[in-house]
């Protein structure tokens, strides 16, 4: 018996799809034994099991949403021991970043959400 006798039999990959007999004119021939990737959509995405895809106000990123355009101090810690606290307007809430309107130079600061202790927030 040759060893190259059962060489696809168990390997789906090396086997000929027959959309790629026949590919559209100006695309690339696919080479045996690779996979034509296919675009993917967001809707091929799987979601984890139990994560919300809208954010409640029991996470953070829920309940500060509900505090845009307040005027707050924010502390972060940075590395081990160093706290740094920043004084603005809340401008826009992400899912891993807040936006921060400085009133001293009028800019936006972005900031890590992960890094942020406390927040006070003004009336």
């Amino acid at each position: 018996m040759k060893p190259g006798c059962y060489f696809d039999y168990y390997e789906p990959l090396l086997r000929i799809n027959p959309d790629e007999m026949f590919p559209e004119p100006g695309t690339p021939a696919p080479q045996p034994g690779i996979p034509t990737p296919q675009p993917m959509t967001p809707s091929d995405f799987e979601k984890a099991p139990g994560s919300p895809t809208e954010l409640g106000t029991e996470y953070t990123q829920g309940y500060l949403r509900t505090q845009i355009g307040k005027r707050m101090r924010v502390t972060f810690l940075l590395g081990t021991n160093t706290i740094q606290d920043r004084t603005g307007i809340l401008r826009d809430v992400g899912i891993s970043y807040i936006v921060l309107r400085e009133e001293e130079t009028n800019s936006d600061v972005l900031c890590d959400i992960y890094s942020i202790k406390f927040v006070n927030i003004f009336q």
